[in-house]
């Protein structure tokens, strides 16, 4: 088999800044171009929206949507979903609340070994059994939310010290949460683009078929990519956690449309095969932006930031559609 051959699924499936035209550029980096007029447009809007402290929190608050963007992100470029997650955000902060009298590092690591499980049980019943992705992480997402309320009916509340610090300190100035979602998007990059695991999501993505003719192994980068997905929501679970001092069972709740959300907003396509790290994180951000400006506000009720997204998603799978056909063409 030739090179050209092997190369043939990726070069299809994703964005190409060159050969690919205006159009292929565009969908890659559009959503950096809308990110920084949409925080332009906020600061004239609200003086007190453009300073540092503001910024800081912004990305803090975004930091547990972050991260189960990323897992997200991987499962959609392969072709899945993971509707799961928002579910084990909720679990993760229940398990980290009754592990916590055992330690910080308890507290930290039971809710990601956790969503690793959630994770690899979804992979396997995808990958292995080849059912419906939707279906599977549906189901998950149901199961998961009554084992939390099982678990804990009302709020747990997490004693301060080591473990909430975690996610309420700060290192050189910058709180520890911006430190945490900008290795994990700076790892997630750097797996995504230049390693072998990453061609493989994009060659799954493009088309499953011929990434399987080529060799790659598609049940074990579906088993994966949603075993990392479990995982960083079981992660998010326990910084929410630490954040908060407790542990709610509802909390979490509608952050598996969050995730998606943002990833689409940042041009990871529904269909597979196309997405980038950079454009994940702008839609993360300008989702929490939307958020930060309207509760600067106060005028608008917080139901307008769901309205909001909502129009952004239905402008980016617009937009996301006609570029297709361009590059397409």
């Amino acid at each position: 088999m030739t090179a050209t051959t092997q190369d043939a699924p990726r070069r299809r499936a994703v964005p190409r800044s060159g050969g690919g035209g205006w159009a292929a550029g565009l969908q890659r980096y559009g959503i950096v171009g809308v990110l920084v007029a949409v925080a332009v447009v906020a600061a004239i809007v609200s003086p007190s929206f453009g300073t540092v402290d503001n910024a800081a929190n912004i990305v803090t608050a975004a930091c547990f949507i972050g991260l189960i963007t990323i897992g997200q992100s991987f499962v959609l470029i392969t072709g899945g979903i993971d509707l799961s997650v928002g579910s084990m955000i909720g679990l993760g902060t229940v398990l980290a609340a009754l592990a916590a009298p055992a330690g910080w590092l308890a507290a930290l690591l039971v809710p990601i070994a956790a969503g690793i499980g959630l994770g690899l049980i979804n992979g396997l019943l995808v990958g292995k059994a080849r059912m419906a992705p939707f279906i599977i992480t549906l189901s998950a997402l149901l199961a998961v939310n009554g084992i939390a309320v099982a678990l804990a009916s009302s709020s747990i509340v997490i004693e301060r010290g080591f473990f909430t610090s975690i996610a309420n300190g700060s290192v050189l100035g910058l709180p520890n949460l911006v430190w945490i979602l900008l290795i994990a998007f700076v790892a997630a990059a750097v797996v995504l683009n230049r390693t072998p695991f990453g061609s493989r999501m994009f060659a799954l993505g493009g088309n499953e078929e011929a990434a399987r003719m080529m060799g790659v192994n598609v049940t074990r980068v579906k088993i994966q990519v949603y075993t990392i997905s479990g995982g960083l929501a079981g992660l998010a679970g326990a910084l929410l956690a630490s954040r908060l001092s407790s542990g709610v069972a509802s909390l979490g709740s509608t952050y598996e449309l969050k995730s998606i959300a943002a990833a689409v907003i940042g041009g990871v396509l529904l269909t597979g095969g196309v997405g980038t790290m950079l454009g994940a994180l702008s839609g993360v951000l300008l989702i929490a932006m939307i958020d930060n400006l309207i509760n600067q506000m106060g005028s608008l009720n917080a139901y307008f930031q769901d309205l909001f997204t909502g129009v952004f998603l239905v402008l980016a799978m617009i937009v996301q559609t006609l570029l297709s056909r361009r590059r397409d063409h």
